[in-house]
C-alpha cells in the first residue's frame, strides 16, 4: 500500500460517515432575534395605544360595568320610610321593570321618530355642502370650512340658550320676523317643538358631518373627475355618478355617529323644557327619564338597570345600521 493511498484512507472514510447536520444554531438565534424584533415592534405599537385603551376602560368600560353590578340590586326602606334604607340583591327585577315601563319605550319611540327625520335630513346637508366646497377653489375653501364648523365648536347647553333667545317669542327676531309676514310662530309650541329643536341639533352637527364627508372626498382621484369631463359628463352627474359612491363609508360613520348621538339626547330638551315645561316632560327622551330616575326620585339601581338597556339599543341599533348600509363598494 503506497503511502499515498494511506494518506487518502481517512479521505475515503471521512466519505462514510454520517454528514453533520447543518448547524441551527445560527438560524434559530436569527429567528429568535426575529421574533424578539416583531415582539418589541408590537409591543410598541401597543404602548402607542395603551393611553387610548386606558381612557376607554376608565371612561367607559369600568362605569359600564359599575352600572350593570348597581342594577342587580335595589334600596328599600324599613319602617314605612322612617327607617334605614337596605341595599339587597333582587337579581333582574329592575330589568324586568325597565322593559315592560311604557314611559321608557315612550321616551324611545320619541327619539326614534325624531332620528328617522332629523338625521336623514341633516346628513342630506352636509353631503351637499361638502360637494359644494369640494367644487370650490383657493382661499375660500378655508374660510367657508372654518365657517361651517363653528357650531359644532359651541357647546351644546350654549348653542341652545342662543337659539332659546332667537325662538323667544318676546324678544327673538324669528318671531317678528314671522309676524311681519303674517306668520304667527311660536316655536315652543307642541307643533313646532320638534322643529325647533331639530333646526338646532343640524345646525350644530351639520359642520362636523360636513368635514367627515369632504375629508373623504378630497381622496378620490381627481384623474376621475378630468376623465369624467373629456366624456361629456355635467358636474352634476359627476357627483351622483362619482363622487356619492366613493364618500358612502363615510356617510355611514356620520350615519352610525348620529344615531348614538340621537338616542342619547339631552341637553337641548332639557334646556327647551325652561321655556315649555307643558311639551318636554321630565321623561322627554330616555336620557331624561334616567336622569330623573337617579337624581329626582332617588332609585339609582332602577337607573342603572335603563342605562344597560339603553346601551344595549344603542350598540344593537349602531350594528343594524352598519350592516343595512356598509356594502362592498363596487
Amino acid at each position: 500500500m503506497s503511502k499515498q493511498t494511506v494518506r487518502d484512507r481517512p479521505a475515503d472514510l471521512s466519505s462514510h460517515r454520517p454528514a453533520r447536520a447543518p448547524r441551527k444554531e445560527p438560524v434559530a438565534r436569527n429567528r429568535k432575534r426575529g421574533l424578539s424584533w416583531n415582539r418589541a415592534r408590537g409591543l410598541k405599537g401597543f404602548l402607542f395605544t395603551a393611553p387610548f385603551f386606558a381612557g376607554f376602560l376608565a371612561v367607559f368600560a369600568l362605569p359600564f360595568i359599575y352600572a350593570l353590578v348597581q342594577s342587580f340590586y335595589s334600596e328599600r326602606k324599613s319602617g314605612a320610610g322612617l327607617g334605614g334604607a337596605v341595599t339587597e340583591f333582587v337579581g333582574a327585577d329592575n330589568f324586568v321593570r325597565g322593559i315592560a315601563d311604557p314611559v321608557f319605550w315612550d321616551s324611545m319611540l320619541r327619539v326614534t321618530i325624531f332620528a328617522l327625520v332629523q338625521i336623514p335630513l341633516m346628513l342630506i346637508l352636509s353631503l351637499v355642502m361638502a360637494l359644494l366646497l369640494d367644487a370650490m377653489h383657493g382661499r375660500k375653501v378655508a374660510f367657508f370650512r372654518m365657517g361651517l364648523l363653528i357650531p359644532y365648536m359651541i357647546p351644546g347647553i350654549v348653542a341652545a340658550l342662543i337659539w332659546l333667545y332667537l325662538y323667544s317669542p318676546r324678544l327673538g327676531p324669528l318671531t317678528q320676523a314671522g309676524e311681519a309676514l303674517g306668520a304667527d310662530l311660536n316655536f315652543f309650541s307642541p307643533d313646532l317643538l320638534f322643529l325647533s329643536i331639530g333646526n338646532l341639533l343640524t345646525w350644530c352637527g351639520i359642520g362636523f358631518n360636513m368635514l367627515i364627508i369632504y375629508s373623504s372626498l378630497r381622496s378620490v382621484p381627481r384623474e376621475l373627475f378630468e376623465a369624467a369631463r373629456l366624456d361629456g359628463a355635467s358636474e352634476l352627474r359627476i357627483a351622483l355618478s362619482i363622487k356619492v359612491p366613493f364618500v358612502r363609508s363615510a356617510l355611514v360613520l356620520t350615519g352610525m355617529l348620529s344615531i348614538i348621538g340621537m338616542l342619547q339626547i339631552f341637553n337641548e330638551p332639557l334646556i327647551f323644557r325652561v321655556s315649555s315645561p307643558e311639551t318636554v316632560s321630565s321623561n322627554f327622551t330616555p336620557i331624561m327619564m334616567i336622569f330623573n330616575q337617579a337624581f329626582t326620585a332617588g332609585n339609582y339601581n332602577y337607573a342603572a338597570a335603563l342605562s344597560v338597556i339603553l346601551a344595549i339599543v344603542v350598540g344593537a341599533a349602531s350594528a343594524l345600521f352598519y350592516k343595512l348600509t356598509n356594502r362592498p363598494q363596487a
